[in-house]
């Protein structure tokens, strides 16, 4: 059994990585940590866990924590950089589900998180835990950064193109839209009900900072520079991503390669991929076929006429663009199944 830790149990990624793990067959949890909640049981604040977990929230204690194998952190960003490195001096595993080590570049990450890091000598060591692509790296690793929700739904989505040198990696778009679970926990006028329901907006449109992720991503799947216009919209929903994708083939392309050939080509790239699901060409994947589930859903279209590849990328924000994720990468780090306690099917109606 691993014996498992989180810090920071009460958002809503904490509590959908309660909800995985209290039901893996290979984890021991051993603290849940929340100097808000200290005392009170998990399952008093989170009643769907009642029968299924019994222990309390603690203070942080790192003298506990280190007794544990693995310790996720579920806070909010900048608090697992300054907790991270006593964990890892005792030989502890670390996955931050949070974007502390996501950036490797210590001067981009402060730009657009605002402070300073406390342990941007850690940032080259991280694994960007997207196992899709870095699947061997994540199986030796003590420090994982766990991919935020949009980079996850725009990387696998443009994938296939990157790697083959199929789109002009210049000119690149990602239209994304989220739940309003994206926002978090937190109580803010923005998310109320009344100021969501109903309604439809982007925000972040002149720069987000899940931009940075993105582009060091999508950089890495090719030899060029990517140039990316990223715009994230919130939908009045609570769960879910829906990412359209636009990429232009290059001129080569455009003169040989058919729809159908892309399509085998995303066939190919994910038949072995447990939580990647390319659809038949013509589909248009919705996020309730995703909801409560690990899997990304992806579906390719293309114009008449037209020298751009579209594609739509679905995934649940908490699941496979949070919690699920990370499970995912906790079972490839200790030698599990890759699926092992993720393999829900997604929840409909």
């Amino acid at each position: 059994m691993i014996k498992v830790g989180i810090v920071g149990g009460t958002g809503y990624t904490g509590v959908e990585l309660l909800r995985l793990l209290v039901m893996h067959p290979e984890v021991d949890l051993q603290v849940i940590t929340s100097r808000s909640e200290a005392g009170t049981l998990v399952s008093d604040t989170y009643p769907n866990l009642r029968g299924h977990l019994d222990l309390p929230f603690t203070e942080p204690d790192v003298d506990k924590l280190a007794e544990c194998d693995l310790v996720f952190f579920a806070t909010p960003n900048g608090v697992a950089m300054k907790q991270v490195p006593e964990l890892l001096s005792k030989g502890v595993r670390v996955i931050d589900l949070a974007a502390d080590f996501r950036i490797k570049d210590v001067a981009v990450w402060e730009n657009w998180y605002g402070q300073t890091h406390a342990c941007s000598e850690l940032l080259n060591s991280a694994v960007y835990g997207l196992p899709e692509i870095n699947r061997s790296a994540i199986k030796d690793c003590q420090l994982l950064a766990n991919p935020g929700c949009y980079p996850t739904a725009v990387q696998l989505g443009f994938l296939p193109l990157l790697e083959n040198n199929l789109v002009e990696p210049a000119h690149l778009i990602a239209d994304a839209k989220s739940g309003i679970s994206g926002a978090g926990r937190g109580a803010s006028v923005s998310s109320l009900f009344s100021e969501t329901s109903g309604s439809f907006k982007a925000y972040g449109a002149s720069g987000h900072r899940h931009l940075p992720e993105i582009k060091q991503g999508l950089n890495a799947m090719q030899s060029e520079s990517v140039g990316l216009t990223f715009v994230p919209h919130l939908l009045p929903m609570i769960r879910g991503i829906e990412a359209t994708l636009y990429a232009r083939l290059t001129p080569a392309a455009q003169s040989d390669v058919k729809l159908e050939d892309v399509q085998a080509l995303f066939e190919k790239r994910f038949k072995d991929e447990p939580f990647v699901d390319v659809m038949p060409l013509g589909s248009h994947p919705e996020t309730r076929s995703v909801k409560g589930s690990n899997m990304c859903r992806i579906a390719l279209h293309q114009q008449e006429g037209s020298d751009t590849i579209i594609v739509l990328s679905v995934i649940d924000n908490l699941v496979k663009g949070a919690a699920g994720q990370a499970v995912h990468n906790m079972n490839i780090m200790f030698g599990l199944g890759e699926t092992t306690g993720i393999e829900q099917v997604a929840l409909m109606p």
